[in-house]
């Protein structure tokens, strides 16, 4: 495009002055075709060297001027130049094109010696300040499309950073489900098979249904890790099936108590669906209580008591006495299974409160809101 301007000015001066011949001016010969090409021809390279081509621009139309040729033919080569150095330049290299390009004007203005000296002031004056205006503002415009440029850079940096977050936050979820889903089957094998050990000589049915809970406990955890592992390597025609909630606490606690911990299931209130999330959290929380019963309480009996209210549920698991002294099962608040079913319940809006009673056992208790738009 520059090219073309630059052409097409230099064209028009060469054809305008070659059949316009007004009387009192020198004719138009082969240094005035040099000069016009002078003037407008290095506007094709304006935006690589604008100062570069403003000096050449104006040096060649005094020139011009000076060797007595009609002054309007060139006159807007320099403004061209003008607004070039105006729109890319700083500021202060601007007004000092601007004040060189104004004396050019200005001579022109005299050079043609039909106008007075106060219209050649007012045009060396307006010509190039209209110039600078434009170039300002284009400037202007590209300074601003260039803090746009940079500003959505950096908002997509930030949503890079925000999945790369996700992708760790998930990973992180990932593993506390894993946490629960070994720690919790593979205590139950651990009770069984040394329940299984010790009567396999003595009670051979005994360690016939140990060994069959054992199977049936490491089959549910093969499934519930492989479910987790699909998520971190989808495969088109993987199978998928939703995590577990409290529909399936009955079989969680059958399975407790296959291990040989009395369980009791109380439910209070009317039984209703939740927000997939929170449903998963109640049970995970159910779950991770439970075998921490499994591994660290003497026999004892456990109750697991749901608590359907208006806007939240409740859930208790509480041990009646077994297990080490209350100072050692304190100790447990501060183990990663605690602490991962209060980061669940505070990602839903609830709360875990756990800790040892007073008369002996341990006690879970998780609280989470549960709006309507859960039903």
């Amino acid at each position: 495009m520059d090219a073309l301007l630059a052409a097409a000015l230099a064209g028009a001066g060469c054809i305008v002055g070659r059949q316009y011949h007004p009387a009192g001016w020198r004719p138009f010969d082969g240094w005035a075709y040099l000069l016009s090409i002078l003037v407008s021809g290095p506007l094709a390279v304006r935006r690589r060297w604008p100062t570069a081509v403003l000096a050449v621009t104006c040096v060649a139309y005094v020139g011009y001027l000076a060797l007595g040729y009609q002054p309007s033919l060139n006159f807007w080569g320099p403004i061209v130049a003008l607004y070039t150095v105006a729109s890319i330049r700083p500021a202060r290299t601007a007004i000092v094109s601007a004040v060189a390009t104004a004396a050019v004007i200005f001579y022109s203005g005299l050079a043609a010696r039909v106008l007075s000296l106060e219209v050649c002031i007012a045009q060396a004056v307006l010509a190039p300040g209209i110039a600078m205006m434009f170039g300002a503002n284009t400037r202007l415009l590209a300074a601003r499309n260039d803090q746009l440029a940079s500003l959505t850079a950096r908002l997509r940096e930030g949503q890079r950073e925000l999945a790369r977050r996700a992708v760790v936050e998930e990973r992180v979820r990932i593993a506390r489900e894993l946490h629960d889903v070994v720690a919790h089957h593979m205590s139950v094998v651990s009770v069984q098979a040394g329940l299984a050990r010790y009567v396999l000589a003595s009670d051979p049915a005994v360690a016939g249904t140990a060994l069959d809970t054992i199977a049936t406990a490491s089959h549910e955890g093969l499934e519930e890790m492989r479910r987790l592992l699909l998520v971190l390597r989808v495969e088109p025609d993987a199978g998928h099936h939703p995590a577990p909630g409290l529909a399936r606490i009955e079989d969680l606690v059958e399975r407790v108590r296959a291990a040989g911990v009395p369980v009791d299931l109380v439910v209070h209130g009317h039984r209703r669906a939740l927000l997939p999330g929170a449903d998963s959290c109640a049970y995970r929380v159910v779950q991770e209580a439970l075998t921490n019963v499994l591994k660290h309480a003497r026999p004892t009996r456990v109750t697991v008591t749901l608590r359907y209210e208006e806007n939240d549920l409740s859930v208790h698991i509480g041990d009646d006495g077994g297990g080490p002294p209350p100072a050692a099962r304190a100790d447990e608040t501060a183990g990663h299974g605690l602490i991962g079913m209060r980061e669940r319940a505070q990602l839903y809006g609830g709360t875990v409160t756990a800790g040892p009673r007073a008369s002996g056992g341990f006690d879970v208790v998780l609280t989470l809101p549960t709006p309507e738009s859960g039903a």
